[in-house]
């Protein structure tokens, strides 16, 4: 059996303000071919399928196309809640769909699976949905961490499993124990312990495919995560897109291959000083990706991202990133003030102060004397 995993999809989510909707129906499409050309037996989607629990009306005529599509490719489809939806509502899309797309949102179902079979016997596939701890406390007592929800849904699965016989697909959303650090693994992710998951929990199924974390992860060979179609934030830019091609043999997890997915706008982070950014050669083929831009001017520069719009019209973030300290002046700006000799020298501790240790320029200094100047006239005629 041929098993295609993906996951966090977050329909409807945007990207620095701009709607994700059309680029997603076009990745999915993707998708559903690649459905079709490795003959997939059944799709996994593991949680987030929507980015909100009150998805717009765009988003379930994507969610309804996608799935219709991955259907009429030859696939069966298991779906699962994930901490972004509703479960109620993703539910009840359930009841309007096609035979053969299985959506799962209901703790109480955990342990009962959905089962196929191919040529080899049965294979039986255990949907566990987002579980919140707090909501679940009078169906499973004692239970007070992830961690707690996992292990007791783990054992309802490998107790049902053991009166079944056949192989085993247990599909999650959650924080795992062994997923590599990066820099913005997933806005919701608590990682202080209580909220990690342990790779034991998951032992005794052929394959467990998860979801949570937005970039491919592999914590053993049946322990994956496939990441998510998009790259939904610039952290994420360097993570290819794609899901994992699972198959499953006569005695279980066979090979397990990457399957690529077309990116539809690179993302690209681009750091110099600004008049580098609009100005170099080396910059140019960034035109078309989305652009965070890191200028690296020791000072604030007037009006960049509509300067740099002009070069890049797909720029979605401007951050100022000096390059360096720029003094080696320790002192607090209580003691700044406290040893300006002058009021000329107190605006000068004041624009170091807000400008990391940046005091007056040159032209500065002179207007600022001016201005004294003026004023110390001003003083002596009233």
């Amino acid at each position: 059996m041929r098993i295609l995993h993906t996951s966090d999809w977050h329909i409807g989510r945007s990207f620095h303000g701009h709607s994700t909707l059309d680029a997603l129906r076009g990745v999915l499409g993707a998708l559903v071919e690649q459905v079709r050309e490795h003959r997939v037996d059944l799709v996994i989607v593991a949680g987030d399928v929507f980015d909100s629990a009150t998805p717009a009306a765009g988003a379930y005529t994507l969610l309804s196309d996608a799935l219709r599509g991955l259907a009429d490719a030859g696939a069966a489809v298991v779906v699962t809640s994930g901490n972004h939806d509703s479960a109620a509502r993703l539910g009840f899309q359930s009841q309007l769909l096609r035979e053969g797309v299985h959506v799962i949102t209901d703790p109480e179902l955990v342990g009962t699976p959905v089962s196929f079979a191919d040529e080899h016997g049965p294979v039986h596939v255990y949907g566990i949905p987002y579980l919140e701890p707090v909501l679940l406390r009078s169906l499973w007592p004692g239970v007070r961490t992830q961690a707690d929800v996992l292990a007791h849904a783990m054992d309802l699965v490998r107790t049902d499993a053991a009166t079944r016989g056949g192989r085993t697909i247990a599909v999650a959303h959650c924080f795992a124990a062994g997923v590599e650090p990066t820099p913005h693994l997933e806005r919701d992710i608590q990682q202080g312990g209580l909220d990690i998951v342990p790779l034991p929990t998951f032992a005794g199924v052929d394959y467990m495919a998860l979801g949570h974390i937005h970039g491919r992860q592999q914590l053993s060979p049946g322990v994956r995560y496939a990441g998510a179609p998009l790259h939904y934030s610039f952290d994420e830019g360097d993570k290819p897109r794609g899901s994992w091609l699972v198959e499953l043999g006569p005695e279980g997890l066979g090979e397990v291959e990457w399957l690529p997915l077309p990116v539809p706008r690179a993302l690209a982070t681009l750091t110099a000083t600004l008049e580098e950014l609009l100005e170099e050669e080396r910059f140019a083929a960034h035109a078309g990706d989305w652009v965070r831009a890191e200028y690296t001017d020791p000072l604030p520069q007037r009006d960049p991202m509509r300067r740099l719009l002009a070069r890049f019209p797909f720029c979605a973030e401007v951050r100022h990133t000096p390059a360096a300290a720029r003094s080696d002046d320790e002192r607090t700006y209580a003691q700044r003030v406290r040893a300006a000799r002058n009021d000329a020298e107190l605006v000068d501790a004041f624009l170091a102060h807000v400008r990391d240790g940046e005091g007056a320029t040159a032209r500065e200094a002179e207007l600022v004397g001016e201005l004294l100047e003026e004023r110390t006239r001003v003083e002596a005629t009233a």
